[in-house]
């Protein structure tokens, strides 16, 4: 006897209606959830569809409903704790409400996010979570939100798009880093992003492609100037990664005669490779230069020093998205709304007054 002619045979939508002795396409209406039944009828096939270990074929039910109970999500970077806690609230409210959870990663590149959509739409989504890589490349993301299926941007908004948006008031979040330094006594601050950029000395908003980013750097570089800082856009960088470009760049901002008495880190994987590079070059936290850093990562709290951080709503950014596309999902057709959560200072031990 062949391998394959031995191998159980799943059961069928057939073998359930027999079992529960109701018709097929009353078992197909109860199993595929897209038509009313009593309870009787539904406890019946529901049961025989237990015992009999039958699993659904979602490209067929897909195919007949137009929906698949899934839901697409393109997060810029996977690796990124800021992301997971996104896609881990996105994954618990989805299950919650009886989706599942596609996920792809952009690598912040916007051709793989258009594969990653184009994929994910082939699979017949019931909607998408995207966090957008770009803020001038969204073609592909205006043609989802023309063909009529729903669309949520996680973490970053695209103007020129009036769909559900849910992201941190990034804005008022760069202003309050840059208060607290300036209450510190320093005037001469840094900023430092790993947005992609030619050009790592930031030359002007029109550098930036995402909204987070601009956001952040704009409402840092207002409140302190407010504040009396001293030309603080000399020593924004941009471009930092993860393979050594973060020494090259510190290395560079505190060889300068005016050198900066305070940095700040756009993110956790930023902050990490500052304190690396920082720690490198014999630059001791907060003695000689202090440092704050964007999203409470776990790793920010048992350093010595210990960073303080900017708290983000990660776990709620993406619980909220999700939440958006369900109801989207089941028929709601209200005008695209911007939902803004706040962010919260974390004092710790990485800010004290400038050196003399």
């Amino acid at each position: 006897m062949s391998e394959s002619s031995s191998k159980p045979r799943d059961a069928t939508v057939q073998d359930v209606a027999r079992e529960a002795g109701v018709s097929k396409a009353t078992a197909a209406r109860v199993l595929g959830g897209y038509s009313v039944t009593s309870p009787a009828v539904r406890d019946k096939v529901m049961t025989a569809a237990q015992s009999l270990n039958y699993r659904p074929n979602e490209v067929a039910r897909s195919m007949t409903t137009g929906r698949s109970r899934a839901i697409g999500v393109v997060v810029a970077d996977v690796e990124n704790p800021y992301f997971g806690l996104a896609v881990r609230g996105i994954s618990d409210v989805a299950r919650a409400e009886g989706f599942d959870v596609i996920l792809a990663n952009s690598g912040e590149d916007v051709e793989r996010e258009r594969d990653a959509i184009r994929m994910l739409l082939g699979k017949r989504v019931d909607g998408l979570i995207v966090t957008p890589a770009s803020v001038h490349d969204t073609e592909h993301l205006r043609a989802v939100e023309a063909s009529g299926r729903p669309i949520v941007l996680l973490d970053r908004y695209i103007p020129s798009m009036s769909v559900d948006t849910v992201v941190a008031d990034d804005r008022a979040a760069g202003a309050a880093v840059a208060r607290r330094l300036t209450e510190a006594g320093h005037r001469r601050i840094g900023y430092v992003s790993a947005t992609a950029c030619d050009d790592p000395v930031y030359r002007g908003p029109h550098q930036l492609h995402l909204s987070t980013v601009r956001d952040r750097i704009e409402g840092f570089l207002e409140a302190a100037a407010q504040a009396g800082g001293e030309g603080c856009e000399r020593y924004v960088r941009l471009g930092v990664n993860r393979l050594g470009g973060g020494l090259k760049i510190v290395a560079d901002l505190m060889a300068l005669p005016d050198r900066p008495t305070a940095l700040i880190a756009s993110d956790n994987v930023v902050a990490l490779e500052l304190f690396k590079a920082l720690r490198t070059l014999g630059i001791v936290i907060p003695r000689d230069l202090s440092l704050i850093a964007f999203h409470d990562a776990d790793w920010t709290s048992v350093t010595t020093p210990s960073i303080t951080v900017i708290a983000q709503p990660c776990y709620e950014l993406g619980a909220e998205s999700a939440a958006a596309l369900v109801r989207r999902a089941r028929g709601d057709t209200t005008a695209g709304q911007r939902i803004i959560l706040q962010t919260r200072l974390i004092e710790r031990e990485s800010v004290i007054p400038p050196p003399r």
